[in-house]
């Protein structure tokens, strides 16, 4: 497994389906997964994706910076992303920060199991 091929693909994937259809990230989590958002802890795949679906937008285009990651333990993927998130009607954009923690399934696929997400305030 190459970390880093994993890591982009999968980032290419998360935010390309968030911007366009935050419902299909339903099967990016797994029961056990937890999401942190700003603060707030959420745990199963059913609520984090209605918390991710109830956000008070409805269009956003997300823009990376970086990427950086490294191998964990039992064979999964830690995931570090930095960059903008433009909302639709917003003339500034964003500064965001993301933290994924991917494990591999009986599939050969991966899952989030922690995510955390924070805006960066300048």
């Amino acid at each position: 497994m190459d970390p880093d091929a994993v890591a982009k693909a999968f980032v290419d994937h998360y935010y390309s389906t968030f911007d366009s259809n935050r419902a299909g990230l339903a099967n990016l989590y797994q029961d056990g997964s937890m999401l942190t958002f700003e603060g707030q802890k959420i745990l199963g795949s059913q609520n984090i994706v209605a918390k991710l679906v109830g956000l008070p937008f409805q269009q956003c285009q997300h823009n990376i910076t970086t990427v950086d990651c490294q191998p964990s333990g039992a064979g999964g993927v830690l995931v570090f992303v930095s960059g903008t998130l433009q909302l639709a009607g917003e003339q500034h954009a964003l500064k965001f920060s993301q933290m994924f923690h991917l494990m591999p399934t009986a599939q050969g696929s991966f899952y989030v199991l922690n995510d955390i997400f924070r805006l960066n305030y300048t």
